[in-house]
């Protein structure tokens, strides 16, 4: 067994929360160690590295697992899943059916519920909110008032970035300072042939294909 509940226990609108204690070492956890707390075991896997640490809390059926972590003063509820490297923490708030999982992080005052999600390396942080079917994915960081309700926030990029739009089959490419292959490989062509004319003095090149 990874963990217990303990007799030190809160009351929140009905609810019971046990403060949980470690009962093995593992990851950055030592044996004995007090921590969060949860309404039942099933809030938190017995098994992996995941944990809920500080004054963090998990309840009702939200489920904490593999190498996730809840801290700080961070609550998560209903029926919510947090999963694999994911941290939600400081005063973040994840509830109803959202999920944060693969290396996302919710923070500060960050507010993720509905049905939203957030994953792969995503950020949500400071006052931003994130709910209903929207999704916060790939390296996007979504902070401040922003508030997303049915989009889908995939990347970010600098204000002085050059972003072209390049097909590819059914989808199209997003690529910073875009210069077509075609242009390059004549460039490199024409460098290639420069070059064998300084060096042996050879003019009129003719390639055949």
């Amino acid at each position: 067994m990874k963990f217990s509940l303990t007799k030190n226990t809160k009351d929140w609108f009905g609810t019971t929360l046990f403060q949980i204690k470690a009962e093995m070492s593992f990851g950055s956890v030592s044996k004995w160690d007090i921590w969060g707390r949860v309404e039942k075991e099933k809030n938190l896997s017995q098994e992996d590295n995941a944990w809920v640490s500080w004054n963090a809390w998990v309840y009702w059926n939200a489920c904490v697992y593999w190498n996730a972590w809840v801290s700080w003063n961070a609550c998560v509820y209903w029926d919510v899943c947090v999963y694999w490297n994911a941290w939600v923490s400081w005063d973040a708030w994840v509830y109803w059916n959202a999920r944060v999982y693969w290396d996302a992080r919710v923070y500060w005052d960050a507010c993720v519920y509905w049905n939203a999600r957030v994953y792969w390396d995503a950020r949500v942080y400071w006052n931003a909110c994130v709910s209903w079917n929207a999704c916060v994915s790939w390296n996007a960081c979504v902070y401040w008032k922003i508030k997303l309700e049915f989009w889908r926030c995939f990347a970010r990029k600098e204000k002085d970035w050059n972003i072209s739009e390049v097909e590819n089959e059914w989808v199209i490419l997003l690529i910073k300072d875009y210069k077509p292959a075609e242009e390059e490989v004549e460039d490199y062509v024409q460098k290639a042939i420069k070059l064998l004319e300084d060096k042996w003095m050879i003019k009129d090149w003719k390639i055949l294909i």
